[in-house]
């Protein structure tokens, strides 16, 4: 099934532009909304991301876990892959993208760096620009099991967001969550304040 118009025009108008990152992210949307059969309201689904790419835009706006409501939990890894949970039965689903079919041909990565590199003709340019929407295009219209590979997964379910109380870094005087505070000479400093000492973490 392809993705509805209406959730793709939805999530273009919430990031602001189209390309290829959001298109890919409403497909992992669909592939969540399609096992859960529902959109979260507060923290019932919890979303956990392997990467800070626009398609997280998509998985905010269509299936509701974002980052100020604390389901949304990134983690930096570099990753396209997404995990799901609902908290009341704690069904778990981990999604993978599949590649477009010429995303690792020679002549797509040589047409690429030629434009990242600022070396590309106006003709080259062009061409790179109608290889993306066909790209856009396939993620969009593709069968949904041709684009994801959907599994269903044991994992442990994260804690709600939880509120801490603040405390005042002693050097800028900014309000500081206080799990998040150091201590400096023996002085709470919130992390900014606190890293002049660079080893490890």
């Amino acid at each position: 099934m392809a993705l509805e118009r209406n959730l793709w025009e939805k999530a273009v108008d919430f990031h602001g532009h189209v390309c290829m990152g959001l298109a890919r992210g409403c497909r992992v949307a669909q592939a969540a909304m399609q096992v859960f059969k529902e959109r979260d309201i507060d923290e019932e689904l919890v979303a956990i991301v392997e990467n800070d790419s626009c398609s997280i835009d998509a998985i905010q706006v269509l299936i509701g876990c974002t980052l100020g409501k604390g389901n949304l939990i990134y983690r930096d890894y570099g990753k396209s892959v997404y995990t799901f949970i609902r908290r009341r039965d704690k069904k778990a689903i981990r999604v993978t993208l599949q590649d477009y079919p010429e995303e690792s041909s020679a002549e797509l990565k040589n047409l690429r760096e030629k434009v990242f590199s600022g070396k590309a003709s106006t003709e080259e340019k062009e061409l790179l620009k109608t290889k993306n929407e066909e790209q856009i295009a396939y993620y969009l219209s593709r069968p949904l099991k041709e684009v994801c590979i959907v599994q269903e997964i044991a994992t442990e379910i994260p804690g709600k967001a939880r509120i801490f109380p603040s405390v005042t870094c002693s050097s800028c005087g900014e309000k500081v969550m206080e799990p998040r505070a150091r201590l400096k000479n023996g002085k709470i400093v919130c992390i900014p304040c606190s890293e002049d000492y660079t080893r490890g973490w």
